[in-house]
C-alpha cells in the first residue's frame, strides 16, 4: 500500500493551500492518496502526473472528491499545468476511451455526475489518463497520470466521507 514516502504525503496535503495538520491522511496507495478534512468535511483521492514542468505558480493534478454537505459524491477535478484558452476543448483519455470536459481557468470538470461516474468506473479498470488542453497561449499540452492505485484510493475516500 505504501509506496511513496513522506514528501509525497506533504506535497499533495498542501495542494488547495490548506495546512497539513488540518488534512489527515487516509491512506498512500501506489500513485495515489486518499485524504479527508474535517471542516467543510470533504474527502479526495489524489495523484500527481507522471512528469510535472518545472517552474508554475500551481502543480497540476487529478482528483476524485467526495463532498458530504453538498450531496456530491465522485467528482471529477482536473488541475492545469495551464491556463486554458477560452472556448478550448479538453479531452481525458483513459486508455482508448475519451470523455470531453469542461473548464475554466486551470481547471478542469466532468460535464455531468454521469459522466463522473462513467470516467471513474474507466479509471478502476484503466492504466493511465490524459488529460489534453490548449493552453492561453495557443500551445497544446497533456498531462498523464498512471492509474494504480486509484480504485483503492477512490474507494477509501468514499467510505470515509459517506454521510
Amino acid at each position: 500500500m505504501r509506496t511513496r514516502g513522506h514528501i509525497f504525503i506533504l506535497t499533495l496535503a498542501l495542494i488547495g493551500g490548506q495546512a497539513a495538520h488540518a488534512r489527515e491522511t487516509l491512506g498512500i496507495y501506489h500513485n495515489w492518496g486518499a485524504f479527508r478534512d474535517e471542516a467543510p468535511p470533504r474527502c479526495f483521492a489524489i495523484a500527481r502526473p507522471t512528469s510535472a514542468m518545472p517552474g508554475r505558480e500551481w502543480k497540476p493534478f487529478v482528483s476524485i472528491g467526495f463532498y458530504p454537505a453538498q450531496k456530491t459524491y465522485g467528482q471529477l477535478h482536473v488541475r492545469l499545468r495551464f491556463n486554458l484558452r477560452p472556448g478550448s476543448r479538453i479531452t481525458a483519455t483513459i486508455d482508448q476511451r475519451r470523455f470531453a470536459l469542461t473548464g475554466r481557468g486551470s481547471d478542469a470538470w466532468a460535464a455531468s455526475a454521469s459522466q463522473d461516474l462513467a470516467i471513474i468506473q474507466s479509471m478502476r479498470s484503466g492504466r493511465s489518463i490524459s488529460v489534453e488542453a490548449v493552453s492561453s497561449t495557443g500551445q497544446g499540452f497533456a498531462d498523464s497520470y498512471r492509474l494504480r492505485g486509484a480504485a483503492s484510493a477512490i474507494d477509501s475516500a468514499a467510505i470515509n466521507c459517506k454521510n
